[in-house]
């Protein structure tokens, strides 16, 4: 028979233990989604971002994003690959699952099409339910728009095709309003989430108010319009409405972020926004410190995240009131 001290001993181990395994946890936000959300190649100075790719810029380190979207996967196809279970399989308590479907889930393909108030709802109830079950926090998105002012919707059987689109020059006739492309695709996170009580971000309105402010010409900056030669990774240029350029996922990010604040205030605490954010891992604004240094405008007060690499010490120029801010996840050398 073991003596109480023995029990005393172990039930503090225990204790410890569980302190130093908590200590060492922090929060992490998984994200599941498509094209729209997810990380993509940054060599050779590929263009295109998705917004959650650059997401981690805007929280503090006490955040970590864990970005497993996928381009071309529906909420089917996310789960019957095994990338849910990927997920799932990580999820400790207090931890987030960020959600967002919708584009590929209209797509006709059978490995991937499911219907709003019948099997689309149910891939998003199983992702709440089950994100639940491990302990986390699950917050349900709608789709990001397509930039589309034309008044007939053009036909789109799969997205990822944009990225073999060549710029044309071709004159296309456009109006002034954005036309829906979604559907009910749209309204079903919401519907879910009033039903199972999950945070919703509304990023189907918060995005369609961006592209409708800035217009049919302006709100190219967001997407992937590249005319030949501006780009060494699209030497034939691009046409896309869809996929975001570095420019379009950080506007993005920033203003969902805001809404992420809302609709979730205990990560309000950790959200941060800067003027630039650098990262050699194609997570920020630019690649290149000494050259966000030199975009910056004489007299400015200006902010930068550092957020990913090792750095040497830029060169400032006299004039410059520059701010660095340091990520663990990156060194500046002076």
């Amino acid at each position: 028979m073991k003596s109480p001290s023995k029990y005393l001993v172990l039930s503090i181990l225990c204790l410890l233990l569980a302190l130093f395994t908590s200590a060492r946890h922090q929060t992490t936000i998984f994200m599941i989604g498509d094209s729209t959300m997810a990380n993509k190649p940054y060599d050779n100075e590929n263009p295109e971002r998705g917004w959650g790719m650059v997401l981690q810029g805007y929280f503090t380190d006490d955040i970590v994003v864990d970005n497993h979207a996928v381009n071309g996967r529906s909420s089917k196809s996310f789960i019957d690959e095994g990338r849910w279970q990927a997920v799932l399989d990580k999820i400790m308590p207090g931890d987030y699952v960020f959600i967002q479907f919708g584009h590929n889930d209209e797509k006709p393909q059978i490995d991937r099409h499911t219907d709003p108030g019948t099997t689309f709802d149910a891939n998003l109830e199983r992702f709440v339910n089950e994100t639940r079950e491990h302990g986390g926090i699950p917050v349900l998105f709608n789709c990001v728009v397509r930039r589309n002012f034309q008044v007939v919707v053009p036909e789109n059987d799969d997205d990822e095709k944009l990225r073999n689109t060549i710029y044309t020059g071709q004159t296309i006739i456009e109006g002034d309003s954005l036309v829906d492309t979604h559907g009910d695709y749209r309204i079903a996170p919401m519907n879910v989430a009033r039903r199972l009580g999950v945070p919703f971000v509304d990023a189907n309105r918060i995005t369609h108010d961006l592209e409708q402010r800035m217009g049919p010409q302006e709100s190219k900056k967001l997407h992937l319009w590249l005319k030949p030669g501006e780009n060494p990774s699209l030497p034939k240029g691009r046409e896309d409405n869809t996929h975001y350029s570095v420019y379009g996922a950080h506007i993005v990010a920033s203003l969902l972020v805001d809404e992420i604040a809302l609709q979730v205030p205990a990560l309000k605490k950790y959200v941060r926004h800067y003027n630039y954010i650098v990262s050699d891992n194609g997570q920020g604004n630019y690649m290149s410190l000494q050259k966000a240094v030199d975009e910056i405008p004489l007299g400015e007060k200006t902010h930068i995240r550092i957020l990913h690499g090792e750095w040497k010490y830029p060169t400032i120029p006299a004039g410059k009131k520059i701010k660095f801010s340091v990520s663990q996840n990156a060194k500046l050398q002076k």
